[in-house]
């Protein structure tokens, strides 16, 4: 699940951004050491080392060619690989691939990077060799990793420096369980090296209308994916969630969504089968309905053809208790026509991911 999100990713970045004509480029290499949260009591008995490694990044700039770039102060885009060593055999080793933005602030002295990809773990949960790995269900994550740096550039001819803060996450989405992730905040120092000594670069500054009217949008979205059950070998199961909801345009960057989703989730009829049988003090009847139904509010944040998409729901139909009735959604949209999109977004309970869900949709 987690390598066909990355790939989907990573085509819709290779497609937005194949037209653009600049070819100026640096890349960045970055050493970082830092420590594993504890976001999770689960992963308590985990947090036994430090994890350092290395951030190398390839990074196109932007000159304002597009509409896009001049809206957000004209960022980078690229291509990142992360190494990170957790110095806890239990844990392995992770390498990442990810495509990344740079959004740049404080006369272009700071600069704020995400980056979403895939990464391998070399040693993953399993029951008989490596049952302690209980962040990890699979050797492949999904993989996102936030970096805020200050940096300079050229400072001595095409070489720069930078230092600053990265937040390194791992997690596969609760594909199969176990999936309790983590999370690395790191402090981190690296250094640049620009093709072109761009000091007074020449940047494109239209005269943009700040107004977009638009009317309100009625939105249906049909999403999917594959999750397990917490409790092992219940095996992985299709889920599926239809939603509907409308949203209006406030800005050229910004939209707003009010709706609904209906939730058909099997991996929770087999929890609810499980537990009835097997702890019968738990209080679970076995026959609880596991379908939800949901109200949420949103937003979206758009870049080019790309928006990120964020939510808070309430279940308001909520026959099984499973991890309190608040859910938050998480993603990318990719605009394939204006009318038509793709989307992939992670749904979770607060720190707890539930799936990640494959959905296409109709804008009318």
């Amino acid at each position: 699940m987690s390598r066909i999100a990355f790939l989907v990713f990573f085509l819709t970045t290779s497609f937005v951004f194949s037209q653009e004509k600049n070819k100026d480029f640096f890349v960045d290499a970055n050493y970082f050491y830092g420590t594993i949260l504890r976001h999770n009591k689960d992963i308590s008995h985990l947090v036994k080392a430090h994890p350092d490694g290395f951030i190398v990044g390839f990074n196109r700039k932007t000159y304002g060619a597009e509409r896009w770039q001049q809206e957000y102060n004209y960022p980078d885009w690229g291509f990142s690989f992360v190494h990170q060593n957790a110095h806890y055999d239990v844990l392995g080793e992770n390498y990442g691939l990810y495509g990344h933005f740079n959004f740049y602030f404080l006369k272009r002295n700071l600069f704020f990077r995400i980056g979403q990809g895939i990464a391998y773990n070399s040693n993953p949960f399993d029951l008989e060799t490596n049952f302690k790995n209980n962040a990890y269900g699979t050797s492949f994550l999904s993989s996102t990793y936030l970096m805020l740096n200050y940096n300079k550039q050229n400072i001595f001819k095409n070489f720069g420096v930078q230092a600053g803060i990265a937040l390194v996450h791992y997690s596969n989405g609760n594909f199969k369980a176990p999936n309790s992730s983590t999370n690395a905040f790191t402090l981190n120092v690296g250094v640049q090296y620009s093709v072109a000594d761009e000091r007074n670069p020449e940047y494109i500054s239209d005269s943009l209308p700040k107004k977009i009217s638009e009317p309100i949008k009625y939105n249906f979205v049909f999403r999917g994916g594959l999750n397990e059950s917490d409790y092992l070998n219940l095996g992985q199961h299709p889920f599926f969630v239809v939603s509907a909801f409308a949203d209006k345009r406030l800005s050229y960057k910004s939209m707003l969504q009010l709706g609904a989703d209906f939730f058909y989730l099997p991996f929770l009829k087999k929890e609810i089968e499980y537990l009835s049988i097997a702890f019968p003090s738990a209080g679970v009847e076995g026959d609880e309905d596991f379908k939800r139904v949901g109200i949420f509010a949103g937003h979206e944040l758009h870049i080019n053809k790309l928006a990120v998409v964020s939510q808070v729901g309430y279940y308001v139909y909520y026959p099984y208790d499973f991890e309190g009735r608040t859910y938050f959604r998480a993603g990318l949209k990719y605009y394939l026509t204006d009318k038509l999109f793709s989307a992939i977004t992670l749904k979770s309970h607060g720190a707890k991911v539930e799936g990640v869900e494959f959905g296409v949709g109709i804008r009318i």
